[in-house]
């Protein structure tokens, strides 16, 4: 009997010390497998801007093959970024943080050219807002930025993190823009309330939010005009939706900004043209993965102190991803 127990507490220990050696390992198991999968975002987004790379990196790469960090250097870095969509009012804040840092030789100007890129786009709130029920999501832009697509693809997003979504089809403008919503819809699973073309935008906003509120849906992501040939009655149609949504819903929850990053400077003008009118909390940068030059983003944060809470990377529907900054940086300047 004695014997019988005496294997029984010792089998105990060893399950114990067993399960104690595995709850040690875990915390350093799950760090690896966090850096692992932050290893692999970082490599698919390089895939996915080596456009972007190759544009700005080319420029970057011949800068710091230099020997000395001569006036000729800064210049040559101050151009690189400048060509490469960053800005000029960005492109001379950075170099100015580098040469501030003064760093002895080109290996260390590269990494302070990183870090004060990641400074730039640190600090924003990227998260996306959905207070509400519903939450209500105006996306705005101008037409051919992939407006409707990015729509769709959010849809898509919120859907499968358990948001159940409806679209509102209130560009009644274009004539197509309420069937090519549809088509993206039923490719997500989504219901679509929108209206006869040239009916009044404000109202099918309405009617998308009633039904929204009266189906049960969390959240009404709701389409808009974007032509700017007719500035002035776009903006005063975007100010009407804005008023008649505020007045039933109380509030907007998020005024995403569609903006085509291969338009280099021209989608800070854009920009420029919604901010006051729209009330944008938001930028989603469309078409990153073609021939944009990636330094538009960093011009975008700093010119108009907004964040970018999405990137558009390629055509497929998983192909919107949220913007990390670290992972963009990464991404656009490692190869560097």
């Amino acid at each position: 009997m004695d014997t019988f127990w005496y294997v029984i507490v010792a089998a105990v220990v060893v399950a114990l010390l067993a399960a104690g050696l595995v709850l040690a390992r875990r915390p350093r198991s799950i760090e690896r497998e966090v850096r692992s999968a932050r290893t692999a975002a970082t490599g698919a987004l390089e895939t996915r801007l080596s456009k972007s790379r190759s544009a700005l990196g080319g420029s970057l790469r011949a800068v710091f093959g230099r020997n000395s960090l001569d006036g000729q250097f800064w210049d040559s870095l101050e151009e690189a970024l400048i060509s490469g969509d960053v800005g000029i009012r960005a492109s001379s804040a950075i170099v100015a943080g580098v040469r501030q840092s003064a760093p002895p030789d080109a290996t260390s100007a590269r990494a302070a050219l990183v870090s004060q890129v990641g400074a730039v786009l640190a600090g924003r709130d990227r998260s996306l807002n959905l207070d509400g029920r519903p939450a209500v999501i105006l996306v705005v832009g101008v037409n051919g930025t992939g407006k409707t697509t990015t729509i769709a693809k959010l849809a898509k997003r919120l859907v499968e993190e358990g948001h159940p979504t409806l679209l509102g089809a209130a560009d009644t403008f274009r004539a197509a823009a309420d069937a090519q919503l549809r088509t993206w819809a039923d490719r997500v699973g989504v219901d679509v309330v929108g209206g006869q073309q040239g009916a009044d935008p404000a109202s099918v906003a309405f009617d998308a939010y009633s039904a929204a509120r009266s189906r049960g849906r969390e959240v009404v992501v709701i389409d808009t005009a974007g032509r700017l040939h007719s500035k002035t009655d776009l903006m005063a149609e975007l100010s009407k939706i804005k008023r008649v949504i505020e007045r039933e819903a109380g509030s907007i929850s998020e005024v995403l900004l569609v903006l085509d990053a291969t338009a280099g400077q021209n989608a800070i003008a854009q920009a420029k043209q919604f901010l006051d009118t729209a009330g944008v909390t938001g930028i989603v940068l469309s078409k990153l993965d073609g021939t944009a030059k990636g330094g538009v983003v960093v011009a975008i944060e700093a010119e108009l102190g907004i964040p970018v809470k999405f990137i558009g990377i390629g055509e497929g529907m998983d192909d919107l991803v949220v913007f990390d900054p670290d992972e963009f940086v990464a991404a656009l300047l490692g190869a560097v």
